[in-house]
């Protein structure tokens, strides 16, 4: 006797969902499973975040624009849909940090702010003195008591002091989950530095175990890679994947109904009516909480303040800018009084960006303290930049053309989220068993992050529709 037919709805077509659909298609004809699904999307368009911009020979990424090659999850999707070839490694060279109105190199041997090497340290003048002194006590205090969650900041001040965390690891740190980092979850959003800690008590001696002892000749191989027609071509490849019947875009949920039988029914804002098994969620948690209060008391997301953050893309000449050194970028602390986060420039990390002769430089703006930007046009965000970029570099002209690219609602991982995840899962499970939920609100923001949870999902829906999988 054939098995009974199941339903499985995704909500959200961003990186989550979309490798979702693409590994649970893929277990459907490897396995021959009796399940049918569709992917329904509010937008008109596939990626979420992921938008890249191809204009004039520039690949321009509007959201994210790479992915850490450690993280393996992008790289084999990648190559699951053929487009290995297409991988691009950045390009190295030196990082600056603007200190008084200057750009100062990071410290050689400094691992995500942390220093791993005594001389470039002692002589760099991003860190006083008595900032120095503090961070070296971190070789011989105590490691910390206890599993509790705390915040990245207090961890770092502890063991580094405040100067170092105001320096060199906020403006780090804070361009891969942007908000303050005294609020931000150390064990959501770096686990690895608790774990450092309890292994080898001291930070430095921590990160300098784990570098390569041998020094490599020449620049040193990047860490990140993209695609060369920019990362959007993750989600065309996928897109052209699956089959056009299971997607549906210009689809957003209005409302969560759960059935008798066990099965739940999703009412759309255009009025159409979906019957299925399992739902598995993907959008942000704060449109996915009041589809489920009806049935399940899932807690908001803990008390964050929301804020905006602003990629501002600008295409230049190359003898329209001098940036007077050689490096691929710098980042901006907090007390610099710029309004400006980061600067990538771009054509340098990634060659392949821009045409011959052109220049693409990508600044950022949005600290969670330093909102005054909400209220500004696209104009006049591009004017409050290049006032900036004016201070510390040579700008002969305005830029050929440029995009402004705004992130509205953007929340750190603040402290104990992942006792919150593990608690939204929990009453899901109890009172709504077969809707899941995944992707940047939940175990992760990076592209590997939400790939990685897009692919764990698909186990989780076959086994809530095919129990015994």
């Amino acid at each position: 006797m054939s098995e009974k037919s199941c339903h499985v709805t995704i909500v959200g077509g961003g990186i989550t969902g979309l490798t979702a659909a693409f590994y649970l298609q893929k277990e459907i004809e490897a396995k021959r499973l009796p399940i049918r699904f569709q992917l329904i999307e509010e937008q008109d368009r596939l990626g979420g975040k992921i938008k890249t911009w191809r204009h004039e020979g520039f690949v321009i990424e509007l959201g994210p624009d790479s992915f850490l090659e450690r993280k393996t999850s992008a790289g084999e999707l990648a190559a699951d849909l053929g487009l290995a070839d297409e991988l691009v490694r950045n390009s190295t060279g030196q990082a600056y940090i603007w200190h008084k109105d200057r750009l100062m190199a990071i410290p050689e041997g400094a691992v995500m702010g942390v220093p791993t090497r005594l001389m470039p340290f002692v002589t760099t003048d991003l860190i006083s003195w008595p900032g120095k002194i503090r961070a070296a006590l971190d070789l011989i205090l105590p490691a910390s008591k206890g599993n509790e969650d705390i915040s990245v900041g207090e961890f770092f001040r502890r063991r580094l002091g405040d100067e170092v965390i105001d320096n060199l690891i906020q403006p780090l740190l804070s361009g891969v989950y942007s908000g303050d980092l005294d609020n931000l979850s150390l064990l959501a959003s770096f686990p690895q530095f608790a774990q450092m800690e309890k292994q080898h008590r001291s930070l430095i001696l921590a990160m300098k175990h784990s570098r390569p002892q041998a020094k490599t000749q020449g620049k040193p191989k990047g860490i990140f890679l993209t695609l060369a027609n920019g990362l959007q071509s993750l989600v065309e490849g996928i897109e052209k994947s699956l089959p056009s019947e299971v997607l549906q875009k210009n689809s957003g949920v209005a409302k969560l109904e759960k059935q008798a039988n066990g099965k739940y029914t999703l009412v759309l804002k255009n009025g159409q009516v979906i019957e299925t098994d399992a739902v598995l969620f993907t959008v942000p948690h704060a449109v996915t909480e009041p589809l489920l209060r009806p049935y399940a008391s899932v807690p908001a997301l803990p008390a964050a303040k929301p804020h905006m953050v602003a990629t501002i893309a600008m295409a230049f000449p190359e003898s329209g800018i001098e940036l007077g050194m050689e490096g691929t970028g710098f980042i901006v602390p907090r007390n610099s009084g710029a309004t400006i986060t980061a600067c990538t420039w771009a054509h340098r990390k990634w060659p392949h960006m821009a045409p011959k002769n052109k220049a693409l430089l990508r600044s950022f703006v949005g600290r969670a303290t330093e909102q005054s930007f909400m209220q500004m046009t696209d104009e006049e965000i591009l004017e409050v930049v290049l006032r900036d970029l004016r201070k510390i570099m040579t700008i002969r002209q305005p830029p050929e053309f440029y995009s402004v690219t705004r992130l509205q609602n953007a929340i750190p991982y603040v402290v104990g989220h992942q006792a919150w995840v593990k608690d939204v899962r929990q009453k899901l499970q109890t009172n709504l068993p077969g809707v899941l939920v995944a992707g940047a609100s939940y175990d992760g923001v990076g592209v590997p992050d939400c790939i990685a949870q897009g692919k764990k999902a698909v186990s989780e829906l076959i086994a809530s529709v095919q129990p015994g999988r």
